[in-house]
C-alpha cells in the first residue's frame, strides 16, 4: 500500500478552511466540477469530474473544524476504498492542513500522477481560501 501526504498552511481561520473542504460548494471551488452531499458522518457525496468520472464517496470521519475524511466507494479502480482526508490545526489564526490520500494498492503511475494532481488542487484550495482567487474547472491543472 502507498499513501499520498501533503502538509501546508492556509492563512485563514479553521472554520473557513473546513467549509471549503467539507461542503459541495467549497469542493467545487478547487477540486470537483459538481459535488453533491452533506458533511455528516456516513453521508454519501457524489463527486462529478465530468462525463465518465462521476464518483461516490462516504463521509467516514467528520469533526467540525478539525477533520474530514471521504472513503471512495465508486471511482477509478486504484481509488476504490482509498481514504481522502484532512486534519486541521489552528496556528494563531492560520490553519495547518495535513492532507492524506491513503490506501493506494500500489506505487504505480496512477499513484504518482495523482500525487502531483493533489498538490496542484491543494494549491488552488489555498489560493481560493486566502484570496478568493477562482480558477475555472477546466484550467485547474494548468495553473
Amino acid at each position: 500500500m502507498a499513501d499520498i501526504l501533503h502538509s501546508f498552511v492556509i492563512k485563514a481561520p479553521l472554520k473557513n478552511v473546513f467549509k471549503n473542504i467539507s461542503t459541495a460548494k467549497g469542493l467545487n471551488q478547487w477540486w470537483t466540477l459538481d459535488a453533491k452531499g452533506k458533511p455528516e458522518l456516513n453521508e454519501m457525496f457524489t463527486l462529478n469530474f465530468g462525463p465518465g468520472y462521476v464518483w461516490e464517496a462516504v463521509v467516514s470521519k467528520c469533526i467540525a473544524n478539525k477533520a474530514l475524511e471521504f472513503q471512495l466507494t465508486d471511482a477509478d479502480d486504484d481509488w476504490i476504498d482509498t481514504k481522502v482526508g484532512f486534519v486541521l490545526d489552528d496556528k494563531k489564526g492560520s490553519t495547518q492542513v495535513h492532507f492524506y490520500h491513503k490506501g493506494w494498492p500500489a506505487n504505480n503511475e496512477h499513484y504518482r500522477i495523482s500525487s502531483y494532481c493533489w498538490a496542484m488542487y491543494l494549491r488552488i484550495l489555498k489560493r481560493y481560501v486566502e484570496s478568493g482567487e477562482e480558477v475555472p474547472y477546466e484550467k485547474r491543472l494548468d495553473v
